[in-house]
């Protein structure tokens, strides 16, 4: 059984509702799909920048999330290593590719997890990881 990995954006999509990433979850079993702890830095981030009328929703969405994923959240400390040799090899190929972006692809090369994303381009050239877009697919 595949397991996977969701991205930041597919995490923003599913919490509002978008896309019936719902559906597509519950297809591959809840239990099947972890996030990364860096996944909730940049959702809390997405809060921080909500306008004032919209950061206690949003903060109560990503709470939510976190909460549904505590058993399913991977830290980043056993991908360490693998996000230095990917920066490096990124950085040897003229490839800027944000830092975070790279952790969360470490994690999934780590983990042997297929990592789902919308911006597939973020992590082509990233060796050893899978990727799979529910959403353009």
């Amino acid at each position: 059984m595949s397991k996977y990995l969701l991205d930041t954006n597919i995490c923003i999509h599913f919490i509002k509702g978008e896309f019936d990433l719902k559906s597509k979850i519950q297809k591959v079993g809840f239990q099947s799909c972890f996030i990364s702890e860096i996944t909730i830095a940049e959702l809390l981030y997405g809060v921080e920048k909500s306008a004032p009328e919209r950061k206690a929703v949003n903060l109560q969405r990503v709470i939510n999330l976190k909460t549904a994923f505590s058993e399913q959240t991977i830290t980043i400390s056993e991908c360490l290593e693998e996000y230095a040799r990917q920066k490096a090899k990124l950085k040897s190929i003229g490839r800027r590719v944000e830092d975070l972006d790279i952790f969360i692809g470490a994690t999934a090369i780590v983990s042997k997890l297929i990592l789902v994303t919308r911006n597939t381009k973020d992590f082509t050239n990233m060796n050893g990881i899978t990727l799979e877009n529910w959403i353009d697919a």
